[in-house]
């Protein structure tokens, strides 16, 4: 019995090491990915999906917004952009947020109806009544 919750335990051990190593080397490579990325000049604004492999973009390059086409095989540039034009949202800036604040900022509490009761009590007695 010893025997088998040993091989157990190790068999454990080494799944969690994989993991951590995997953890790891992603970690890492995000990192390198980034660094690489890193400029000041260009920087995707927004893009948006037309159609399947197709999508448009709306890019700055130094001081210059432009929307770009882009397909599997080609990009087109669509015209000049000015930065008064452009809707800046703050709140989809979510690449410098955690997953911790994200969901901190979902609201779980209940809703209620006009009448101050318990949504899904409200829908309850309406069944029951139906019935």
């Amino acid at each position: 019995m010893w025997d088998s919750i040993g091989q157990l335990t190790l068999v454990l051990g080494i799944f969690a090491g994989v993991l951590f190593v995997t953890y790891l080397v992603t970690k890492w490579i995000s990192g390198y990915q980034n660094t690489q990325r890193a400029g000041n000049n260009v920087k995707l604004i927004e893009q948006a999906p037309l159609a399947a492999g197709k999508y448009i973009q709306i890019v700055r390059i130094g001081d210059k917004y432009v929307a770009l086409g882009i397909s599997k095989d080609n990009i087109t540039k669509l015209c000049e952009v000015d930065e008064q034009a452009l809707y800046f949202d703050e709140k989809k800036n979510r690449s410098a947020l955690s997953f911790k604040s994200i969901l901190s900022g979902i609201d779980t509490s209940t809703k209620t109806d006009q009448s101050g009761q318990d949504e899904t009590e409200s829908f309850e007695t309406e069944t029951l009544d139906h019935e």
